[in-house]
């Protein structure tokens, strides 16, 4: 069986990530970059969300 995430549960996922990403032990590019690539994920996600 599959289970299905709603936007928001999702995006809040993803903001986990990006936060998570900015603690990691990386090099401050990797971890920024990291950090943005999420963000804009979560934010994608936020706006599918609010249109529905």
């Amino acid at each position: 069986m599959q289970t299905t995430r709603t936007p928001s549960t999702h995006a809040a996922a993803w903001k986990a990530r990006a936060f998570a990403a900015l603690r990691a032990d990386s090099s401050l590019s990797v971890r920024l970059r990291r950090y943005n690539e999420a963000m804009a994920r979560a934010r994608s996600l936020e706006t599918v969300g609010g249109a529905q």
